[in-house]
């Protein structure tokens, strides 16, 4: 992709105000000082908000907010994420594991009033199923009995879907094979419930780009409220007085702010301005770890940072000159030297590991097999080869990955890359359009399963983006949906990855850690796997 390169925003406006005025107006209290004591957490969430539809959303930034203004049927354990009650206060599973019925409690209520009954469940599911809608993750409820065949077209009647409202406070879901994570699905967004009455009020349900989520027109029903969104600087969010478990909730509010500059947000917590980062700038990382080790988090996190190829457009629809690029990637030195985080070099896109799987194939490094494979594409020693451009959204840390693998590829094979960044909006415009060579991409688990991560490869995956598509790749993943044997599962997993790496629609590059800085300030945040952080449980000392 070409286009105007952007500068790396520094503050937002909101926090640049607060810099000034503590420099010029005499010694006041920072925003963490005055956060602490009046129990308002102040968040970096690194990229900027593009959307905040559950049913809409993708990204990890909305997912941090979302998690504020809405709750599912279930809810996640803070410490170590487990199911629990959210506005299903019971369950009951059939002896098949296929059946699920779900009890609501009488105090589910939406911000405007209104109960939230099994019917809200029935008809969001039924939204984001809705091909109108063209709901990225939407194959997320695959999972449900005719599901799939309602997305796709196949059956337009809903009453073929697994999803029955039997009465006002009970919900019947019903699955097309037992699947043994289904209860930590429904923690994620596109399993929330959204307000379809306030939806309907501002135009179609299933017409992307309708207003209902601005804070003026917003209607959640988590434990907190949307009090403002100004883009590009700061989203506010008030604790919900008729949140059904308000007791519990202690943080009287949360400013989230998305700094896309790592430098940026690392200044804004030494000045006093954040409780906590999304990021850690990679060349301070070491003087963190010397000087104030109190500060840095470095937690384990399921997901992997790799690169997607555009397989529609050439050179890289040919696997040759993927597969050379893969080859040609000194991974120990990206995690060791350039990311410095701790991560784990990925020969894989599945962390190892992951619920007893481990992928048996491997992109591992192979310069002279990335050379013959490059000759054999007809551009020995990388001549011919016209520049392969490499998009990445404005982050010094992507900047510093993307140099790395610049100098390395054109060193080791002779291919030239140009680099390319853009901020979030824009790469999410160009990733939906397919309109990049290369992208920078990551994806962090949904849930504890492979799954989570070898289903964005399926050919009708709306997380796709690649264009690349392998029926027998499908096919074993339906066949391991459909296995109820661990070791099965597994098995097909594995053949399935097997797959996927020898086509190489991806660079896999480095496992995550979720490497951030806090103030000691923040209780009940709790290091896990997904890096959820329920927020009724978490709150501030002085």
């Amino acid at each position: 992709m070409s286009g105007l390169k952007l500068r790396p925003r520094a503050l937002p406006l909101a926090l640049l105000a607060l810099v000034w005025c503590a420099g010029s107006c005499g010694r006041r209290e920072t925003p963490v000082e005055a956060g602490n004591r009046a129990q308002i957490l102040h968040r970096g969430i690194g990229n900027e908000v593009t959307e905040l539809d559950p049913h809409l959303v993708t990204g990890v930034a909305e997912g941090n907010v979302l998690r504020a203004l809405f709750e599912g049927l279930v809810t996640e354990h803070p410490e170590d994420l487990r199911p629990v009650p959210g506005v299903a206060e019971r369950w009951e599973v059939s002896p098949d594991g296929r059946q699920y019925t779900f009890h609501l409690r009488t105090g589910a209520r939406w911000t405007d009033g209104q109960p939230v009954t099994a019917a809200d469940f029935a008809a969001s599911f039924r939204r984001i199923l809705t091909p109108a809608l063209s709901a990225e993750y939407a194959n997320m409820l695959y999972v449900l009995r005719g599901a799939e065949d309602y997305h796709k077209g196949r059956s337009t009647d809903f009453g073929t879907v697994g999803v029955l409202a039997l009465d006002a406070r009970t919900l019947r879901l019903t699955l097309e094979n037992p699947a043994p994570y289904f209860l930590s699905l429904l923690t994620n967004p596109p399993w929330y419930p959204v307000p379809l009455a306030a939806i309907a009020r501002h135009g179609a349900i299933d017409r992307r780009g309708n207003p209902w989520t601005r804070p003026e027109e917003f209607v959640g029903n988590g434990p907190f409220l949307l009090r403002e969104w100004r883009p590009h600087q700061v989203i506010i969010v008030a604790r919900n007085p008729g949140y059904w478990d308000a007791a519990t909730v202690r943080l009287n509010g949360i400013h989230f702010y998305p700094i896309d500059s790592v430098d940026a947000e690392e200044r804004a917590f030494r000045s006093g301005q954040l409780h906590l980062t999304e990021f850690t700038p990679v060349g301070k990382i070491d003087s963190y770890l010397r000087a104030a080790p109190q500060l840095l988090r470095r937690d384990p996190y399921l997901g992997t940072y790799f690169y997607r190829f555009n397989t529609r457009r050439a050179p890289l629809n040919d696997v040759r000159v993927r597969r050379a690029l893969a080859l040609a990637t000194d991974r120990d030195t990206i995690a060791a030297q350039v990311a410095r985080g701790g991560q784990r070099p990925a020969t894989s896109l599945t962390p190892p590991g992951t619920a007893g799987y481990s992928a048996t194939a491997s992109l591992a490094r192979d310069v002279e097999a990335a050379r013959r494979l490059l000759a054999e594409a007809g551009f020995p020693g990388g001549r011919g080869l016209p520049p392969i451009e490499l998009l990445y959204n404005t982050s010094e840390n992507h900047r510093a990955i993307a140099e790395a693998l610049q100098e390395m590829w054109r060193r080791e094979i002779g291919v030239e890359i140009r680099l390319v960044n853009q901020e979030m909006k824009v790469v999410f415009a160009a990733r939906r359009a397919g309109d990049f060579q290369i992208l920078r991409s990551d994806w962090i688990g949904d849930y504890l399963d492979p799954a989570t991560f070898l289903d964005i490869f399926r050919g009708d995956s709306g997380n796709n983006y690649t264009g690349w598509n392998n029926p027998d790749y499908d096919a074993l993943l339906d066949a391991a949906a459909r296995t109820p044997d661990p070791a099965v599962r597994r098995a097909l997993f594995r053949k399935a990855e097997a797959i996927l790496l020898g086509e190489a629609p991806l660079i896999p590059l480095y496992h995550h850690t979720h490497v951030f800085l806090i103030q000691p300030s923040v209780k009940g945040w709790h290091a896990n796997l997904l890096d959820h952080h329920p927020y009724k449980h978490v709150w501030l000392e002085n």
